[in-house]
């Protein structure tokens, strides 16, 4: 390996006296030290030391290639830490890194759970609602928080959400000599002095979490009543068939139910929503909070035949409302090969298109007509829902 100008180290509790011998070496020789402002305290940066900008952002680090620089995070830099962000940015040459324990492996340490068993989440720096697609009876998740009043915040967020009966184990200043762990239930949690750096162990009961099967539950979802029903939307995922890391083109979006379920399906998966009407779009945005999903849900409020240069290449393609000939022949141009595109139809004169479409490009034309038992008089009867016709098709 070429000498590199940036070396990224990690810093535990302990500061310099945990630190390998290359970690000292290189903080010896740098001229600049970027870090938080307790890392810089805790191995004495002095004047070298220059504390990460608010919003955190790595151009500053960036700036100063070609000079001896070293980067200081919290315990394994690459698991939520700062050497990912940084090193998308950097040729192999340019950095080498030193880990040290992660948190994570200290807490489990601590706690004596297997850490391939354990969930680890980074809260410090995205909202709580991350845990809603994981959380559920018995699951063990150790998760990284801001500081301590984000640890009353957490523990209250679970109770909002029935999970007041779970574990929680507070453990701060892992590794050093100002370490603590204290233990407490969600629901009576009266740990109201937990100091930074701090995370949180929760062993999780109460409510049953988020199913994981296509086909969630409509009124979990903020709708104006134009969505994709829940018997339909299990067969549209179905047929879209997302796989881990694959980009969705969700046109006509709704309620943005179909993007929430393919982000929720697989890791790394995320979905463009294009809608064109406002309070859809925006109930759009308030379903991928609510699910955890904002991060990898976009919203692009717009005419969605008008959007698609803006978007990034897509894996699949679903089509909601708005289609016609023109709108379903530009999509199919804008599709790399082996894309899906599936399209839901609701009216005759869609159902005509689709068949032509269907006679012309081929895959799949299915018709989906379902009844609920409802009420009749004194009995019940078959209540059907309005039928749905379903084109679906790799190119």
């Amino acid at each position: 390996m070429a000498d590199p100008w940036l070396t990224i180290i990690g810093l535990g509790a302990d500061g310099h006296a945990g630190l390998s011998d290359a970690s000292r070496e290189a903080l010896e020789a740098a001229e600049i030290v970027f870090g938080g402002p307790r890392h810089l305290e805790l191995v004495a940066a002095g004047a070298r030391g220059r504390e990460w900008p608010v919003p955190f952002r790595i151009d500053p680090v960036l700036a100063e290639k070609g000079r001896k620089v070293v980067v200081l995070a919290s315990g394994d830099p690459f698991w939520f830490g700062a050497g990912g962000s940084l090193s998308v940015h950097l040729s192999p040459g340019d950095w080498v890194s030193h880990p040290a324990p992660s948190t994570f492996a200290l807490a489990a340490s601590r706690l004596g759970w297997r850490l391939e068993e354990t969930l680890c989440l980074g809260l410090h720096a995205a909202p709580f609602e991350r845990l809603v697609p994981v959380l559920a009876r018995g699951v063990r998740a150790i998760c990284l928080v801001r500081d301590g009043a984000a640890v009353i915040a957490l523990a209250e967020w679970l109770v909002a959400k029935g999970f007041g009966p779970s574990n929680l184990t507070v453990l701060e200043s892992l590794g050093g000599p100002s370490e603590r762990i204290r233990r407490a239930e969600a629901g009576g949690f009266d740990i109201n002095d937990a100091a930074y750096p701090a995370a949180v162990a929760i062993t999780a009961n109460g409510a049953p979490g988020l199913p994981r099967a296509a086909g969630l539950p409509d009124d979990l979802f903020v709708s104006d009543g134009v969505m994709t029903k829940r018997s339909v939307r299990a067969l549209t995922l179905s047929a879209l068939a997302p796989r881990p890391g694959e980009v969705l083109w969700d046109l006509g979006a709704g309620s943005g139910s179909i993007s929430v379920e393919w982000c929720l399906s697989a890791q790394g998966t995320s979905a463009q929503a294009v809608e064109s009407r406002a309070d859809r779009a925006a109930n759009v945005r308030e379903n991928a909070a609510a699910f955890g999903m904002a991060h990898r849900l976009s919203v692009t409020e717009a005419d969605w035949a008008g959007a698609l240069e803006s978007l990034p290449v897509p894996d699949a393609v679903f089509i909601g409302g708005g289609a016609n000939s023109a709108g379903i022949e530009s999509v199919w141009a804008a599709m790399p090969e082996g894309a899906r595109l599936v399209v839901n139809a609701v009216t005759i004169e869609c159902e005509e298109l689709l068949a032509r479409c269907h006679a012309k490009r081929g895959g799949g034309l299915m018709r989906i007509e379902i009844a609920s038992a409802a009420p009749l008089g004194r009995m019940r009867g078959w209540e059907p829902a309005r039928p749905v016709v379903q084109w679906s098709v790799v190119k």
